[in-house]
């Protein structure tokens, strides 16, 4: 297959990648972009793993085609913070011992970002619907709700 240039802004800066029409955002950020924040669990949109913001909605990754995501504002992970500073959420994180593995993480935290940012103060049912899509296999999930409410409590 033939490859283009493809133009995407991912975490704020532009990028120009070689892309075939057929490959996945999670392939062109982790292969192309080396931002391996973003995981590959399941490949079907089922876990979440691979979990970013495209254009400010939350998508799966795995699914979504890269050339779908031209000159259209991505965020991935390594977008939220910095070791110097890191995203509230990411710090709650930490506090609320909301990661054992680690591998479903990145996707939980922009999951977890995109909630607070359309919901400041969310139910735990808001919570609980919001991160559905986001499989833990480690069973934090009482852990990760705590974290997201701290930092919703913390915005009042």
């Amino acid at each position: 297959m033939a490859s283009r240039q493809l133009r995407l802004i991912v975490n704020g800066e532009e990028h120009s990648v070689p892309c075939v029409d057929s490959e996945t955002l999670l392939t062109v950020l982790r292969e192309r972009l080396q931002l391996t924040g973003t995981k590959l669990g399941c490949g079907r949109g089922e876990c979440g793993a691979c979990t970013v913001l495209v254009d400010g909605r939350l998508a799966y990754s795995c699914l979504t085609l890269a050339a779908g995501c031209e000159s259209t504002p991505i965020t991935t992970v390594e977008g939220l913070g910095s070791a110097q500073a890191l995203h509230p959420l990411q710090q709650a994180f930490i506090e609320h011992d909301a990661l054992q593995c680690g591998f479903c993480t990145p996707g939980q935290l922009m999951a977890g970002v995109a909630l607070l940012r359309d919901t400041a103060h969310p139910t735990p049912t808001q919570i609980r619907v919001a991160m559905s899509g986001n499989l833990c296999r480690c069973g934090t999930y009482a852990a990760i709700e705590r974290a997201i409410c701290a930092v919703a409590e913390r915005s009042a």
